[in-house]
């Protein structure tokens, strides 16, 4: 299922208990899940059972961030669960620290 995300959109895992929160969004809609099943919107809808896919597991981890090969998406890690976030069917990525200058 394809949703248009916009900055501050909480994403919520089916399978799992991870969360997510969009800091960056393309313009586009695209195809997000979670675990390989589509999320929900709502902590409330969450169905309570059901499987993480396999090869969309290993784990998400708080305080990270997922960002998609172009850099157009970007999910911070609110709460880490089993399942992967993904895009289209391909596992994000997680965001590489910068590196801080030399002060010789």
């Amino acid at each position: 299922m394809t949703m248009q995300l916009k900055p501050g959109t909480r994403l919520y895992s089916a399978v799992c208990e991870t969360e997510l929160m969009t800091i960056r969004a393309p313009a586009d809609p695209i195809a997000v899940t979670i675990g390989g099943v589509d999320p929900v919107l709502d902590a409330g809808e969450r169905p309570g059972a059901g499987e993480v896919v396999e090869g969309h597991g290993g784990g998400s981890a708080m305080g990270k961030r997922y960002v998609d090969d172009a850099g157009t998406l970007e999910l911070l890690c609110t709460k880490a669960g089993e399942g992967a976030p993904a895009v289209d069917g391909v596992l994000l990525g997680t965001k590489d620290a910068k590196a801080l200058p030399a002060s010789d």
